[in-house]
């Protein structure tokens, strides 16, 4: 007869499968607050915000003034026709919100941010260390060691936060009818969306390491809930009315200080496989290396 393999206790396997993965995602979720208080903490950022703030407050002040004299009441006498007591006014409030965050996003990404937005990635990430990255594909100097942002030079190479995305907006737009729902439409509204806005944050991250399609995709898939998880709450924050442009900017420092930790954790294994195997990146398969 075969020799039958000893079965393992299940409850050995609970780490792996409940608490592991649940410590990674609440920590994805708090990447965002990070970056909103990492950003108010090194005002070496603020003239990256103030170079922004005028014509971005007011753009974003004309959208939702818009939307709230002209949409908001219609399409909360549509909802209360089939939600019952108050929540016609407060869903009728997140899809106003929601549109409206949807037409500042456009705006902001095409025509005011996405500069910012890589400068501010690319500072914290020389702020944390990790020059060499930053240095493919722009020059970082010796000098103003205090200041990250003088650092850096001038792209050399096509420099591209996060690339226009017809496909999530498209999502975005159809899913906002999910706001008609009583109750769990919103949550679940800001979680199938952020299942598509989580991985972008990282696209600037995923060009520097010199990831193609197949080595991106795998290194998303290994983290989808965290990199889900993580999109819910920045497009959360990207709802409230008046500090869109704010929340855009501290989601590229909240985007790189993830970066970072993940770079301190890919560096410590190779540091720790290299001695011992002769391993490194070249030998790995796409989902090893990342």
């Amino acid at each position: 007869m075969p020799q039958q393999r000893p079965r393992q206790n299940p409850i050995r396997s609970i780490p792996q499968v409940l608490i592991y993965p649940t410590r990674d995602n609440v920590h994805a979720c708090l990447y965002p607050f990070k970056g909103v208080i990492y950003f108010a903490a090194h005002p070496f950022l603020y003239p990256l915000l103030k170079a922004r703030l005028l014509p971005a407050f007011l753009l974003s002040l004309f959208v939702y003034i818009n939307l709230f004299l002209w949409a908001y009441l219609p399409q909360v006498a549509f909802l209360a026709l089939f939600h019952r007591g108050g929540s016609a006014w407060v869903n009728g409030t997140f899809l106003v919100l929601g549109e409206g965050a949807a037409a500042v996003a456009i705006l902001f990404e095409c025509f005011l941010v996405d500069e910012s937005q890589v400068d501010i990635f690319d500072a914290v990430l020389v702020h944390k260390g990790y020059d060499d990255l930053v240095s493919q594909f722009r020059p970082v100097s010796e000098d103003s060691l205090n200041n990250p942002v003088q650092r850096l030079g001038k792209p050399t190479r096509s420099s591209v936060y996060g690339p226009f995305s017809f496909r999530q907006i498209a999502e975005f737009v159809i899913l906002l009818p999910l706001n008609f729902v009583p109750y769990v439409g919103v949550p679940l509204f800001l979680f199938l969306t952020g299942y598509r806005a989580g991985p972008l944050q990282h696209w600037r991250y995923f060009n520097l390491r010199g990831f193609d399609r197949k080595a991106r995709d795998a290194f998303v898939k290994r983290r989808r809930w965290q990199y889900t998880w993580y999109g819910a709450v920045y497009l959360m924050l990207q709802l409230i009315p008046g500090f869109s442009m704010l929340f855009l900017l501290t989601a590229a420092v909240s985007s790189a200080l993830w970066a970072a930790d993940l770079e301190t954790v890919r560096r410590r294994r190779e540091a720790q496989a290299s001695p011992a195997q002769g391993y490194t990146d070249d030998d790995a398969t796409p989902e090893e290396a990342v």
